[in-house]
């Protein structure tokens, strides 16, 4: 067992979720009346913290305009939006493989605690995973500190642990903390992307994970 600590973003790597973000995001600029962001610029910045993704894509807003727009878009992504957002296929069975084989789970995520435990919720999934971080308890990636955070509350080495994600942002965010890393190709940028952050592998579907850790 080389890396017994196996550390997963959420949204596009475990989750499905990239086409309901899109549309919420855009969704929420109509109502707002900003300017729509387009798929690709949307794209961009999942995986990071709300707040500098709004940046990002908006410009900077008041403090005011901001909680206007964490109240819609939290309403478009949650209750209106019927965009399907399940687990990728495999997502489940491979978590459960792995932990019967004896690793330890975690999530770092760029959603908000309330976010991930919903969803976990929903999934009926939660058991699997040792602990996690979330963008509002921690710094937001590519900064290494929820990966940081997670080793020294499971107490393992850097080298024994791998980051697996679907973005630059988990990547870069592995790099900063000289973590090992694997990239999925079926999530928010395309494999040519994550190549380029020397990823042990790039895999095409969750099951290819168990013969990489």
């Amino acid at each position: 067992m080389k890396y017994p600590l196996v550390i997963f973003d959420w949204d596009g790597t475990l989750m499905d979720s990239v086409g309901r973000i899109v549309s919420s995001m855009q969704r929420t600029a109509a109502i707002l009346k900003l300017p729509e962001p387009t798929v690709t610029a949307v794209r961009e910045i999942i995986g990071i913290s709300l707040e500098p993704a709004i940046e990002t894509l908006f410009g900077r807003l008041s403090a005011s305009q901001f909680e206007q727009f964490m109240t819609v878009y939290r309403q478009q992504y949650v209750h209106d939006d019927i965009t399907p957002s399940p687990l990728f296929t495999g997502a489940r069975d491979t978590l459960e493989t792995l932990r019967e084989r004896g690793y330890t789970l975690a999530v770092a995520t760029g959603k908000a605690r309330h976010g991930l435990e919903r969803v976990w919720e929903e999934a009926d999934i939660r058991h699997l995973f040792h602990t996690s971080r979330c963008a509002d308890e921690t710094a937001s990636k590519p900064n290494p500190k929820m990966l940081l955070d997670i080793l020294a509350e499971t107490g393992f080495r850097t080298d024994q642990a791998v980051m697996i994600g679907d973005s630059v942002h988990d990547m870069r965010m592995a790099e900063n903390a000289q973590m090992a890393r694997i990239g999925v190709s079926f999530g928010a940028h395309d494999a040519k992307r994550l190549q380029n952050h020397q990823p042990l592998a790039i895999i095409d579907q969750l099951s290819e994970l168990n013969d990489h850790v």
